[in-house]
């Protein structure tokens, strides 16, 4: 019998057309580039995980987690990890700067172009070029 997903989720910080991604250390998705995020802890809400992880993987805190998008991300048959990924849109302090924690590494200001050069999980590219169209229309 399938295990239920696991609740995780990313948050989406946007500056002047660029993204901010880390590159994620340990599976799943070690070593590629993806949006803060991290699977939730007991009792917490989509959106907290979201806000707290970001913080614990970038050092910034967020704040205004807005729904963006969901998925339901099963592994491969290799993988029996299933994740259901709730991503948020967050706003932060201009000023602030990214230092990579937790298992974050080499924290970055990417635009949609340079995204679709990078090693990306498909929900990651889907989500930027939805948000740079969005921008783009504004």
């Amino acid at each position: 019998m399938p295990l239920a997903p696991q609740a995780a989720s990313s948050a989406i910080l946007e500056r002047e057309g660029r993204f901010l991604l880390i590159r994620r250390m340990n599976p799943p998705s070690a070593d590629l580039y993806a949006f803060p995020g991290g699977r939730a802890e007991p009792g917490e809400t989509p959106a907290e995980t979201a806000v707290r992880e970001f913080f614990e993987e970038t050092g910034i805190r967020a704040r205004n987690p807005v729904l963006f998008a969901t998925y339901d991300l099963n592994g491969d048959k290799d993988d029996s990890r299933h994740f259901f990924l709730s991503v948020f849109r967050v706003e932060a302090d201009a000023d602030t700067e990214a230092i990579a924690a937790d298992d974050a590494a080499d924290p970055g200001w990417y635009t949609v172009e340079e995204i679709r050069t990078l090693p990306v999980p498909p929900s990651v590219l889907e989500c930027a070029e939805r948000l740079a169209a969005e921008i783009e229309a504004r």
